[in-house]
């Protein structure tokens, strides 16, 4: 008898295969969903960061199914923690995410679900890899103060639409976006919030950062 992967308790905490190692995640399904957006972490961060569940929130009140993912194991944070290696492992945090997009498709509550990425930091490098690598499944992607300049090579291979949001403050990353756009061979926007530093900490910014990914995920994950 084959038990599902999907497990899954009553504060909607999930438990991820993805190799040898499972990640755990923060599941949430509407009624009715249109849509699956799945959020990739950087630099130190993860499913409990404040401004990705605020973010989150926003696309669960917009119909979207949301999984807030820890790429890094316990012990791998805590080892990153000091070296600071792991969060520029673009290619082994695109390996997890991509590791949940199959599990993801693989369920029955989820796999008719089109999916997005959502990319932070360098977790928006690995949300364009993995999306190069599903590009049947994935219908859109979108990044918040990312560093999509590091998916390299998969850039040309990205077929989703997609959305770099940087802050207007944030001027060094602008132009590695603005770099990194060059390079999309696709339907791409580059929204630059007023006032807004790298994390998006000012009154109103973040709110816009949601509203911004509200709309590009409703327009091209619904039916």
């Amino acid at each position: 008898m084959t038990r599902s992967i999907f497990v899954r308790d009553e504060t909607n905490v999930v438990r991820v295969p993805a190799g040898p190692v499972e990640l755990a995640g923060n599941l949430q399904i509407p009624s009715q969903a249109t849509g699956m957006v799945l959020f990739a972490h950087g630099s130190g961060s993860g499913r409990h960061s404040p401004r990705n569940q605020f973010v989150a929130a926003a696309l669960n009140q917009a119909g979207l199914a949301t999984l807030l993912l820890d790429l890094l194991t316990a012990e791998e944070e805590e080892v990153d923690r000091y070296t600071a290696e792991l969060r520029f492992d673009v290619d082994l945090l695109a390996r997890r995410l991509i590791a949940a997009a199959d599990w993801v498709l693989a369920e029955p509550a989820t796999r008719s679900l089109r999916l997005g990425f959502f990319g932070a930091s360098t977790g928006a490098a690995a949300a364009l890899i993995a999306a190069s690598e599903r590009p049947d499944q994935t219908g859109a992607v979108v990044s918040r103060g990312g560093r999509p300049d590091l998916a390299g090579p998969a850039l040309a291979r990205v077929r989703a639409p997609t959305l770099l949001i940087v802050g207007s403050l944030d001027v060094p990353v602008i132009e590695l976006n603005q770099r990194a756009a060059a390079r999309l061979y696709v339907e791409k926007r580059i929204e630059i919030v007023p006032g807004a530093s790298h994390l998006f900490e000012e009154p109103g910014a973040l709110e816009e950062v949601a509203r911004l990914a509200s709309e590009w995920f409703t327009r091209y994950l619904a039916g």
